[in-house]
């Protein structure tokens, strides 16, 4: 069985050697994915709209690779400041409340822009939300 991998374009794939997704049959393993758009940090300060922003873009990965976010099993979320851990939780909860995959939220000491607040993980199984 093949393993396939897809790019974003990010200016970060080619410098650290990494594509957003990769695939092997009906599994799918996003990388860390930010509220990066067009080269920006999208939303600066609102941790809730960073959220939503890495979690369509991981969304619109999987679509690219033949997934779904009802295919999302596990997702894990690196804040930089746990007491928004709120904002950040509800923001996931809008798009995975009914689906509930496992996750994790744990705060980290910085990410690799200082204007971003969060960075999300995700893995799929290809049927999972059926």
């Amino acid at each position: 069985m093949s393993v396939l991998r897809f790019g974003s374009g990010a200016p970060w794939e080619a410098v650290v050697g990494y594509s957003r997704v990769v695939v092997r049959g009906d599994a799918a393993w996003v990388s860390g994915t930010t509220s990066t758009v067009d080269g920006a940090v999208a939303h600066p300060g609102d941790a809730a709209a960073q959220t939503r922003q890495a979690l369509a873009t991981i969304g619109q990965s999987l679509e690219r690779a033949g997934f779904t976010l009802a295919d999302v099993v596990r997702t894990r979320m690196f804040v930089t400041d746990i007491s928004r851990w709120e904002e950040v939780g509800r923001a996931h909860g809008e798009v995975f409340g009914d689906l509930r995959p496992a996750t994790t939220m744990v705060q980290v000491a910085a990410l690799i822009d200082p204007a971003m607040l969060v960075e999300i993980e995700a893995d799929a199984v290809r049927g999972a939300g059926a």
